[in-house]
């Protein structure tokens, strides 16, 4: 559990990491302003930084105290800022540079879970030169193409007939070199949002598009988030106990996000996590925590008490 405090100038000064130059970087923006905003209003000493090539430098001339990561995709979720951070002996929020690392790539990450026994959809490693008769062999239609290291659904598809493969791993491969497959789960989608070793109320996510992708997340009217998610307590004590489990099998801390599918009986399936979520106005996390109780404030300050029990 974090160190609890009261006192705004606990934290010192601090340092807001946002922007960057992943796909994800507008989003990030609009995330780290949040953040900053509640941050500032609350009385604590927080400082912007779009962060460039020269944030070393901003950072060591801006007597910082500790960092707020809020840097969505790469550069910020893969381990790179964490590293920096770590070196320059500066606590930060969120996973170290192994949780970030293990928890950015799709791939390493069901593979971890698989390795624990814990449930995810069956998946393959894609490339240009993938048969596509092969694949659906393999792991059956409809199936959705990721990019490995690419976060808010960016260059994903859901692929229906086997004829759009080869565009769909197209697409995928202007995102990432690292591509994969993965089996459909035909069933419901939620989310569970971590928070300081504890599970938030899980959401429900629903949308009349082939699946939550980007326009979904960010543009669309029409996505709904249940909260209450609509599971029985006993199925949603399930989702969150199998969510905090696959969390802590990545070696993540303080917070994230874990994406579930649930089959049609009812099983739940481990799609991917999240080490540093969106905190917009359309964001999961921010959801979870008001339906426990906690306002954006508040859920922005409980983030930067983890700071507090880094050691670099």
């Amino acid at each position: 559990m974090s160190r609890r405090v009261t006192d705004p100038k606990a934290f010192g000064r601090v340092a807001v990491l946002m922007g960057g130059r992943s796909a994800e970087r507008e989003i990030s923006l609009r995330s780290g302003g949040a953040v900053l905003t509640a941050l500032q209003a609350q009385g604590i000493d927080a400082v912007g930084i779009d962060v460039d090539k020269q944030v070393d430098v901003t950072l060591r001339h801006g007597n910082y105290d500790r960092a707020f990561v809020i840097l969505h995709g790469r550069g910020g979720e893969d381990g790179e800022i964490q590293g920096l951070l770590q070196a320059m002996g500066l606590p930060f929020t969120g996973s170290g540079v192994t949780g970030a690392m293990l928890s950015m790539n799709k791939r390493i990450s069901k593979l971890i879970w698989q390795q624990q026994g814990l449930p995810t959809p069956k998946f393959q490693h894609v490339d240009a030169d993938t048969n596509p008769v092969e694949l659906v062999k393999k792991l059956g239609l409809p199936l959705v193409i990721k990019p490995v290291n690419e976060g808010s659904s960016i260059g994903m598809s859901k692929v229906e007939e086997g004829e759009a493969l080869k565009a769909a791993i197209s697409l995928a491969l202007q995102y990432d070199h690292d591509v994969i497959a993965e089996q459909w789960v035909n069933g419901a989608e939620y989310t569970a949002s971590i928070l300081d070793g504890e599970a938030l109320p899980v959401i429900r996510l629903k949308t009349p598009r082939a699946f939550y992708d980007y326009e979904a997340k960010y543009q669309a009217n029409t996505t709904e988030y249940l909260c209450p998610c609509g599971l029985e307590a006993e199925q949603e004590k399930i989702c969150q106990a199998l969510a905090l489990t696959a969390f802590n099998a990545l070696q993540m801390r303080g917070w994230g996000r874990i994406d579930l599918m649930a089959d049609s009986t009812g099983n739940f399936y481990l799609l991917e996590a999240n080490s540093v979520p969106g905190m917009t106005d359309h964001s999961l996390v921010p959801m979870a925590a008001k339906q426990a109780g906690q306002d954006f404030q508040q859920l922005c300050w409980r983030i930067l008490e983890n700071s507090l029990q880094v050691t670099t």
